[in-house]
């Protein structure tokens, strides 16, 4: 069953936005440092940039931009801004209603998964992108300048 990576590579480009010190970010820079293509991050920027996380700055040495400061950015803003579905489905097609199982599993299992939801939910609440930054600042490691010339 595929995952989606688009929260994650979200979060990267913020936080790469977060510890570029006001400097345009573009979106080749971005992309290679989150090993993905330009196109995959100029779609997670249209997102960002409708949930008014991000913003962009036109012409030469332009690029993407936080919209706001680091510190008001949570990851729950940029999951709900770039993530389609809920975090767990059920059944694509309706179980046996006759079964002891198939009848009743969809209701024992939707406050479960309610429960869990609302658990990564109040986590990502609490997280702010300055947090990621200062956690990747703090693991160091800056091998490779962000913007390459």
């Amino acid at each position: 069953m595929p995952t989606s990576s688009r929260f994650v590579v979200a979060v990267h480009a913020l936080a790469a936005m977060a510890v570029s010190d006001g400097t345009p970010m573009r979106s080749a820079d971005l992309a290679a440092s989150a090993n993905t293509s330009a196109v995959v991050i100029r779609g997670l920027l249209s997102r960002l940039h409708q949930a008014g996380l991000t913003t962009s700055q036109l012409g030469a040495g332009g690029g993407a931009l936080l919209a706001k400061p680091a510190t008001s950015i949570r990851l729950l803003d940029v999951y709900n801004a770039v993530e389609d579905t809920r975090l767990f489905t059920l059944h694509r097609l309706q179980p046996m209603r006759g079964c002891s199982v198939g009848g009743n599993i969809q209701d024992a299992l939707q406050p479960i998964l309610d429960r869990a939801s609302a658990a990564m939910e109040a986590e990502l609440a609490h997280v702010t992108i300055a947090y990621v930054a200062a956690e990747v600042a703090r693991l160091g490691n800056f091998a490779i300048p962000l913007r390459w010339a």
